[in-house]
Order: C-alpha cells, then structure tokens, then sequence
C-alpha cells in the first residue's frame, strides 16, 4: 500500500509542475484575400476530391492512378516513414509511464569451515580442511522482486519530447501526402503527355500520306517533263524532315510509357498502352483562397509541423539545465528455500526519490544554442514553403487563363492554315502557282496542327498543376493504417 500511494504522488506531481520553453504559435505570414488571377478561376463551393483525376473521365487514367497508389515503391517507402515516426511517438510516450521490471534469482553457495595453521619457514599461513575438523556449508538464497524506475516530468521535459515526437509524426503524414500528390500528378503529366504524342503522331502519318502522294505526282510530272527535278527534290526533302519528326514523336511516347510503368512499379517491358490520340477535356477546378493553403497543402503541413517540433526540442534543450526527479522502488520475496520464496512472512520493499542537478556540463549551452538555430531555420523553411505555395498557384492560374487564349489564337491559326492548303491546292490545279507554293501551305498547315496539339497538352499538364498546387484533396488522415500492399497490375491496359 504505501508503494502504491507513492506512485500515486509522484504521479500527481507532474500537474503541479510547468513546462519550461516557448509554446507554438503560429508565424505571422501575409496572407492575401485572393489569387491575383482570380478572375479566372470558379468560386470553391467545393474542396478538391482526393480523387481528382475522375475529373477528366478518362477510364485509363483512372486505373494508372489506382495501379500507382498501390504498388508504387516510393509511396510505400513513404508510409512505412508514417509508421516509424508513430512507433518513435509511442517511445517518447512511454516516458510517461513508469518502468516495471521482474528480477527472480535464485543462488546456492557453500562456505567451507577450516581450522588455522601456521606453517614457518615457508611463508604460507591458513588453509582448508575437510576432515574431521572442518566441512561445508551450504546455503540457498531465493529472490522475487519486483523493481520501479520512474522520472517526474518537473520541467516538462518528456511533455516536450512527445510534443516533437507526435509532430514529426504529423510531418511524416504530410510527407506521405505530398508523395502521394506527386504521384499522382505525376501519372496525370506522363498520361496526357502521351496522348498528346499520338495526337502529334498522327498529324505526322497524315502529312507524310499527302507529302507522298505529291511526291509519286512529282515523280511522273518530271519523268514527262511537266514538273522541275528542283520540285521533286523539295517535296523529297519535307518528306523525310517530317519522317524523322514523326520518329522523334515516337521516342517521347515510349519514354512517357517508361515512365508511367516505374510509377507503377513494373519493368517498362510490361506495359503497354495503345494509342489513342489526345482530346480537350478540362474540367474546372476552384483554386479557393490564399489562406485554404496552410491546411489543404502537404508540403507546407510537413514544414509547419517541423517547425512545431523544432519549437518543442527548445523547451526540452532548456530543461536540461534543471535538477531532474527520480522515484525508485523495488519490493517482493526474499527466502532461503524455494518452498518459502512467497511466503508473506518473507516479503520485503523499499522506496526513495533521487535527485540529479546538474553542476556543470559544458555540452548544455551548445545543445540549446543549436535548438534554437534549428528553429530559426526551420521558421525560414516554413515561410519559404508557404510562398512557394502562392506562386505555384498564381502560375497555375496564369497558365490556364492565357493557354485558354493562346488556344482560341491557334485554332484560327489551324482553320487559315487549312483555308490556305484548300485554296492552293485549287489554284495548283487551275494552274495559277507551283507545287512547291501548295507544299509551303502544307507546312504550314502542319506546323500550326503540331502547335496545337502541344498547346492542348500544355493545358492539361497546367491543370494537374492547379490541383498539386491546392493540394489535390489532401488530408491528415488520408494515409492508410498500414502500408499499401504491392499487387500485381494488369500487363496491356486498354482503352475503354
């Protein structure tokens, strides 16, 4: 009983303590009201969903996405940190508790009985008989304790470490958050990308059709004499400049395919997608308010809970200057014999705090003086990161606003380029100009179909880049309670 009203004291003591160092508060951070390219963007009734690529209503997309969130290496690398950190949290935790621990021993020794002698001559005196005048004893020693070790928090020490312990947890949540948003908008980038190639693939098959049907005219105009070498030699020369580009176009695909697969997280070898050219598909996504970015962005979550860890690991580097309080307690059986090793007769306790202050230790002022930097540098990280944050989606927002014009512009740029082929090839025909005017009409022509199919995927890529940079529906409690399994994913995925 009086073991168990001293843990009750001492556990008590800790409410009566303080907890030494500076408590969080938030940084001060200008914040504006709203995006300067708000004009652009819809009001956000709505947040992000985590599941934002079902935007687009791209089947295919939609099961790269769920492929990657489950076999990708660096999102499972990431959550088992998530649980690292938590494991690290729950050590600091037990620091609350005191520390229990079962000891049973049980000894047998012998004593052995001697009669004095002295022996002259030859220095030696004393000795061991075992005759009539001597024997030995022996003796068993049975032990059961039961020992306690617990530190009162006086200072707050251990408040504080699990106060830095519980928010690198949250920063490693937020860290799985911001992969996880990478990911994905990863897959989005590479996918679109791809489409866009076999868009641009496909302007480049029609053209170099139409480049060799004006070369096999060319051919038989200048065998009868109608058509100068100079003009086949001409249509030849675009004819191959335009089968090379269309090569090029076919390297990026498969690159952008190798990509995808290691998103994946699978050989390159083992996917492969079919072509399907890119189509406008862009939905509207609210960028919200400047202020929704301190808890809708990973990256700026992550650095806010660093700093509130640096923040802590102050107050615990202070409370190293300060005497520490230890209770220590040991009780149990202690017997002779086996047989009365718990007997109640036999038991035994004791108790007693110990106190520890520190005299000098020359290592105390540099941990606190390295506390701090690390604080002042975090604080900078975290204003730094928050920034970063506005100018992304000021970007985003800007991207989105003049691609949508520049693609207005270029689609009249491709509607006189082919007014102008169509017109040519009338005149070529009536005889009015050369073939090799109707061939600077179809370069034209091909160079505006080109811009455009890139400005389209400029687009797209510029409104993943919209929901990274709000955050993509992200929330604390996004990540699983256990990492994602790696599962085997379908080797021909096909469009739907």
């Amino acid at each position: 009983m009086k073991i168990v009203r001293a843990l009750a004291i001492a556990s008590l003591l800790p409410l009566a303590s303080c907890t030494v160092g500076p408590d969080y508060k938030r940084p001060a951070m200008p914040v504006a009201t709203t995006y300067a390219s708000s004009a652009s963007t819809q009001p956000a009734t709505q947040p992000v969903r985590q599941d934002w690529w079902l935007l687009f209503g791209d089947p295919t997309l939609s099961e790269l996405e769920e492929k990657a969130l489950a076999s990708n290496y660096n999102l499972q690398a990431a959550m088992a940190r998530v649980e690292q950190a938590r494991a690290t949290a729950g050590i600091a935790r037990a620091d609350f508790f005191p520390t229990v621990s079962l000891g049973p021993t049980v000894t047998r020794s012998a004593r052995g009985s001697s009669s004095a002698a002295a022996v002259t001559g030859g220095g030696v005196t004393g000795g061991t008989t075992t005759g009539s005048g001597g024997g030995t004893r022996y003796s068993n020693s049975v032990s059961v304790p039961f020992d306690l070790s617990y530190e009162v928090d006086l200072w707050g020490r251990v408040r504080r470490q699990f106060e830095a312990a519980k928010a690198r947890t949250m920063a490693s949540i937020a860290d799985f958050g911001f992969i996880r948003l990478t990911l994905t908008s990863d897959v989005a980038t590479n996918y679109f990308n791809l489409r866009s190639l076999d868009a641009q693939d496909e302007i480049a098959a029609r053209n170099i059709a139409t480049y060799r049907r004006q070369v096999d005219f060319l051919t038989t105009q200048s065998k009868a004499g109608f058509a100068a070498p100079l003009d086949l030699i001409q249509v030849r020369t675009l004819l191959d400049s335009t089968e090379a580009t269309r090569f090029d176009i076919q390297r990026q695909r498969r690159v952008s395919e190798h990509a995808i697969a290691i998103l994946l997280g699978i050989p390159p070898s083992e996917l492969s997608l079919q072509v399907r050219p890119l189509t406008p598909s862009l939905p509207e996504v609210p960028a919200g308010v400047p202020a929704d970015l301190l808890r809708q962005r990973p990256d700026v979550a992550e650095a806010e809970s660093t700093l509130v860890a640096t923040n802590a690991q102050v107050g615990e580097a202070i409370s190293q200057f300060l005497p520490t309080l230890s209770l220590g307690a040991s009780a149990g059986y202690r017997s002779s014999s086996v047989k009365g090793a718990v007997d109640f007769a036999n038991r035994f306790f004791s108790i007693g705090p110990a106190a520890s202050i520190p005299i000098f230790d020359a290592s105390l002022g540099p941990n606190l003086k390295l506390a701090k930097a690390q604080y002042v540098e975090q604080l900078a990280t975290y204003r730094h990161t928050l920034l970063g944050a506005f100018r992304d989606v000021e970007d985003a927002l800007t991207n989105i606003d003049l691609q949508a014009r520049q693609a207005d512009a270029q689609e009249r740029a491709v509607a006189d380029a082919r007014e102008y082929v169509r017109l040519a090839e009338i005149q070529q025909r009536q005889g009015i100009i050369t073939p090799l005017q109707v061939l600077d009409a179809d370069r034209t022509l091909l160079q505006n179909e080109l811009t455009a199919a890139q400005i389209l995927n400029s687009r797209m890529a510029s409104i993943v880049l919209l929901v990274r940079a709000v955050g993509g529906g992200w929330t604390p409690d996004l990540p699983p309670s256990h990492a994602p399994t790696t599962q085997p994913v379908t080797q021909q995925l096909s469009d739907n």
